[in-house]
């Protein structure tokens, strides 16, 4: 955790400076993006919320997404990153929205995807999804691989 601490801090100040807000919706991440962007002091200037929806159940009530838009998403995927960013964004009518779903491990999802993969999303002013694959299966290393790599995506759409 505490090497999410300084990207943290620079992301906090800029969010403040430019007076905008952020909300997250997190899955094997566990809520890691959110614990490091609430470390930094003054985090109520522009933290909104986040939310962990580690199922769909969490999904469908926490996020409002529906059916159809269920039917759309195909494990993990950039696209289900940027639904839930979207909808994380949304819901709170924040001006930046993180979406982050993956398998941590030690195995993988019951749809095929292996273990140290993750899908990120920010949606705000661009919206931009990646993929992140760590090759391992160290559940612990992944959450905060998967963190680090949502607020760098965060850092490189503020810029």
């Amino acid at each position: 955790m505490r090497e999410l601490l300084p990207l943290a801090g620079k992301i906090g100040a800029l969010l403040k400076q430019r007076k905008e807000t952020l909300a997250i919706a997190e899955s094997s991440s566990g809520g890691l993006i959110a614990a490091a962007m609430l470390s930094v002091p003054g985090a109520s200037a522009y933290f909104l919320g986040g939310s962990v929806c580690y199922t769909r159940k969490a999904m469908r009530e926490m996020l409002q997404i529906s059916d159809e838009t269920f039917a759309t998403m195909r494990g993990l995927t950039e696209v289900t990153a940027l639904v839930l960013a979207r909808s994380a964004r949304d819901r709170l009518s924040a001006t930046w929205g993180i979406g982050e779903i993956g398998a941590a491990g030690p195995t993988g999802t019951r749809y095929g995807d292996p273990a140290g993969r993750s899908c990120i999303a920010v949606v705000g002013t661009v919206e931009r999804a990646l993929i992140v694959e760590t090759g391992k299966d160290d559940r612990m290393a992944n959450m905060i691989a998967f963190a680090e790599a949502a607020l760098k995506l965060l850092e490189q759409c503020l810029a």
